[in-house]
């Protein structure tokens, strides 16, 4: 099994681009778990080569949209404010699905699980 990259949140050195990495970590807690399990999704599947390139501006539009401030609705709101930021997600994963491979699914399923720690 080849393993494309693991992430830290706590590293500088995170992940290409690191920046993003970071970025999705900061909104963590208040996005939740079921939110950023989709984006270590789309994130894992950036980072495969064999990923084309229409399928990672999908990806980056879509995690763009999760760390950048403006959003339909502000994320600060309790109850419904990543709500949008799901939904993009969750049209990325399905535009992008064919690149969502078992080694991707891994992944993410073990990154999540060291940033929310079960």
């Amino acid at each position: 099994m080849t393993r494309y990259q693991t992430i830290d949140a706590n590293r500088q050195d995170a992940g290409k681009p690191a920046g993003l990495v970071r970025k999705i970590a900061r909104v963590a807690n208040r996005a939740g778990r079921t939110v950023i399990h989709k984006a270590l999704l789309l994130y894992y599947a950036v980072l495969n080569p064999a990923t084309p390139a229409w399928a990672r501006r999908v990806i980056y539009g879509a995690l763009a949209y999760l760390v950048l401030p403006l959003d339909a609705l502000p994320d600060f709101i309790p109850g419904i404010g990543y709500t949008d930021d799901l939904s993009v997600i969750a049209a990325a994963l399905a535009a992008v699905a064919y690149y969502i491979t078992p080694e991707v699914k891994q992944q993410a399923e073990q990154a999540t699980n060291r940033w929310f720690k079960h």
